[in-house]
């Protein structure tokens, strides 16, 4: 049987804020929409830009991570894979929606550089080193998040922060 990939990477500025959800199980889900852009000039010097929108969703720690530092604007990286939902409305017609699951997260604006996640963890990586911080989100929404540092001598303490307190 032959092997297939089903695989999206995408850069992007969100167009609108998060919408974090729990289905009946307790499981989070957050959808999002990113905004791309094609740019090109013509053989005639004339410049075109073609925007494309893309509907994002991510699961568990990761949507609750999504939900917690995603804002309408931010620039972010996200990874993960195509999956097409078929319906049929009130109507009765077909209807149907591509999104992109996603797995993996960056932030990339200034405002959160170097800030990564996914359904483990939340990074920041420096140079070669990274330090692992996990945001943690109670069922009353609180913005109590806990992280842990490393330090140069590989001591690991755990600090409670609240998500003011972050630099980016």
């Amino acid at each position: 049987m032959a092997k297939s990939l089903n695989r999206v990477q995408l850069i992007g500025n969100l167009t609108r804020d998060p919408e974090l959800r729990y289905t009946p199980s307790g499981k989070a889900v957050c959808s999002f929409s990113l905004a791309t852009n094609r740019s090109w000039t013509t053989d005639t010097g004339e410049k075109h830009d073609e925007p494309e929108f893309h509907r994002i969703v991510s699961w568990n720690k990761l949507a609750e991570i999504c939900s917690q530092f995603l804002t309408k604007g931010r620039k972010v990286y996200v990874e993960g894979r195509l999956s097409t939902k078929n319906w049929t409305n009130q109507e009765g017609q077909q209807r149907s929606t591509t999104e992109v699951v996603i797995d993996d997260m960056i932030l990339l604006d200034n405002r959160g550089q170097g800030v990564r996640g996914n359904d483990e963890a939340v990074s920041e990586e420096v140079g070669s080193s990274t330090s692992r911080s996990t945001p943690t989100k109670n069922s009353d929404k609180s913005e109590d998040a806990s992280v842990e540092k490393k330090s140069g001598s590989n001591d690991i303490s755990t600090d409670e922060i609240s998500p003011d307190d972050i630099p980016f």
